[in-house]
């Protein structure tokens, strides 16, 4: 299927609430491409359509308006009255998700998990600048590429700070992801900022060294009771040892009240940077696994391994 008589859809890469993401290609410069789409079936509920124009539009400025390395890139956008489409760069990697798959016992090691969060802070720093919140960071929207370069994906609950139209923040969208959502996002506070960000930053980081979330249950009330109330868990309570400084972070970004984080994504960066992967020149010029999340740490810019 050819959309706008430019993107061809070939095969799709996963569905959400708003929508399809395909693996497609622009055919002009023949390049691939991933096409987001929203759900047309969203589009028909009566009562839906405008607000889902407006969710998409959002999200497409949002998506134009930034440039890292770290953050996904959007090449095109459209909205007309049957499609709604952004496209952007197609990530040759996996998820964070499925990379915990080939980790033994599910777990990183401290070096690994650090430079993933690290990246994270990164980039998360530009969307915070931005006055941007992600919203809904998660494993499946954070994609590692072949060369250990990190990629936040999906700003389809991205918040303008200060936006407090109700008519953009339903009750079924605002709480996003349960496993990574900040208390204040469960709560409907009336406005967030990139502490929110930071506190599913702290939760990624738990999962990452102890391989499972501070919470692991898959009860969504029970889910979000813990996110509310209970105290977050030590990773010694799950068997794992990490350096007293780096679990007092952990801790503190999964403080319940945002002015008890840390203040910014930079200041968290600045806080792993001392448990990041030592520079390694070497590694450019021999062979190395697949996905290797602290390469860019490693050999900053360095060419892609044999």
């Amino acid at each position: 299927m050819v959309i706008h008589d430019r993107y061809r859809l070939e095969l799709v890469l996963g569905r959400g609430v708003m929508g399809h993401v395909w693996q497609g290609r622009d055919l002009p410069l023949d390049r691939p491409v991933a096409v987001k789409t929203v759900a047309t079936e969203l589009l028909a509920v009566a009562g839906s359509r405008d607000a889902a124009l407006a969710r998409f539009g959002r999200e497409t400025r949002a998506a134009a308006r930034l440039d890292h390395a770290n953050v996904a890139t959007v090449f095109d956008a459209s909205i007309t009255d049957d499609t709604c489409c952004l496209v952007m760069e197609l990530i040759d990697g996996t998820t964070l998700e499925h990379l915990f798959d080939q980790q033994e016992d599910g777990r990183f090691d401290v070096s690994s998990a650090v430079a993933v969060a690290a990246q994270l802070c990164a980039g998360l720093s530009a969307v915070h600048t931005a006055d941007l919140v992600h919203r809904d960071l998660k494993t499946q929207n954070i994609m590692v590429r072949r060369d250990g370069v990190v990629k936040i994906l999906d700003f389809g609950l991205v918040k303008l700070l200060g936006d407090t139209d109700p008519r953009l923040t339903t009750t079924g969208e605002g709480v996003g992801n349960l496993v990574c959502a900040s208390p204040e996002l469960l709560a409907g506070g009336d406005r967030l900022d990139g502490r929110s960000d930071l506190y599913a930053v702290g939760c990624l980081l738990h999962h990452m060294l102890a391989g499972e979330p501070p919470f692991p249950t898959d009860q969504p009330a029970l889910l979000a009771s813990h996110h509310l109330a209970s105290p977050p868990p030590l990773l010694a309570a799950a068997g794992v040892r990490v350096p007293g400084d780096l679990q007092e972070l952990i801790t503190a970004l999964l403080a319940k009240r945002p002015g008890d984080r840390p203040a910014s994504a930079a200041e968290v960066y600045a806080r792993l940077a001392p448990h990041l992967p030592e520079p390694d020149p070497g590694l450019a010029v021999r062979r190395t696994p697949p996905e290797d999340p602290r390469r860019p740490f490693l050999v900053p810019q360095g060419p892609r391994p044999l």
